[in-house]
């Protein structure tokens, strides 16, 4: 019997949220906050989960560290939310990673751009295909940030993995979206607009049904309102939504996003929600940066 991937498939056509991961004081995972704030995003009506995302600092957490995220959210989810869990590294790794995931009951891992200074787009194929084919039973979603990947290897590597049903686009070029889409054929996979609401509507525009958001974290119905706009083909509410997290997504990105976890770690700090603390490569906001951060947090229904 052929699997369809159609429950997977729906799951990332809609609000894809990216939960961050809270440290303790003394630098640990503090998981009962976790657990916390992966309620506050099921109550608020998220139906998606990606743990060890970009936002959950998944290059800076151990091995242990990532099973961990993967368990607390499994079971904190249970039926209520589908489960894309992220895997990375080394092919051995994530391979591990992935079966771990199976094991928990988790439907479908998103593999990580692979970080390597030496990319080719064979390679890229090649890498996708041993992690892919390793759990066949699971929907596989690629994170592309290569700018010079073709629409055609992707289109190579599913012919080789059925399961690769959806990609996590996060090139900033709505017009090399577009494109790269329909070269690796956009009604054969689930186009997930991977760099947040910042581009959904203009990769929604070109062929997308689903976005990434680490802002989801503060103000879940903030992301569900631009989605749902963004379904029934109003572009004006979409852009009212929009307007509204502009600054807020202007801070994430500035200096090369050097900030983009540490914005959305200070605006649930300022809600009470989790500390602050970030790892290094990131690092905390100097306290003359705080105070805006708070303004836009507490100026958003959440």
């Amino acid at each position: 019997m052929t699997t369809t991937f159609e429950t997977q498939r729906t799951a990332l056509a809609d609000v894809v949220a990216i939960p961050v991961t809270p440290f303790t004081e003394d630098g640990r995972v503090d998981q009962d906050a976790h657990r916390a704030l992966l309620r506050r995003l099921l109550d608020g009506g998220v139906r998606t989960l990606t743990p060890n995302g970009n936002t959950g600092e998944f290059y800076a957490l151990t091995p242990e560290e990532r099973r961990l995220v993967t368990e607390l959210t499994v079971q904190e989810a249970g039926e209520r939310a589908a489960i894309l869990v992220g895997v990375g590294h080394d092919v051995p790794t994530a391979v591990a990673s992935a079966r771990h995931a199976r094991e928990l009951g988790a439907r479908m891992v998103m593999v990580h751009q692979p970080v390597h200074p030496y990319v080719s787009a064979a390679g890229w194929v090649d890498y996708h295909c041993a992690i892919a084919e390793a759990v066949p039973e699971l929907g596989v979603v690629p994170y592309i940030r290569n700018a010079q990947l073709s629409g055609a290897r992707l289109a190579e590597l599913a012919d080789h993995c059925p399961n690769v049903i959806g990609v996590k686009y996060a090139v900033p070029d709505a017009a090399k979206f577009a494109a790269f889409a329909r070269d690796a054929g956009l009604d054969r996979f689930v186009w997930v607009a991977g760099l947040a609401e910042p581009y959904a509507p203009s990769y929604f525009s070109a062929g997308a049904t689903g976005f990434t958001s680490g802002l989801v974290n503060i103000a879940p119905s903030v992301s569900l309102n631009m989605i749902e706009a963004l379904r029934s083909g109003d572009y004006p509410a979409a852009m009212k939504v929009w307007e509204q997290i502009r600054r807020f997504e202007e801070l994430r990105a500035a200096n090369g996003s050097a900030d983009n976890v540490t914005v959305v770690k200070e605006a649930l700090a300022s809600l009470g929600l989790c500390r602050r603390d970030v790892r290094p490569p990131s690092r905390a906001l100097p306290e003359e940066r705080r105070a805006e951060v708070a303004a836009i947090a507490a100026g958003w229904s959440v």
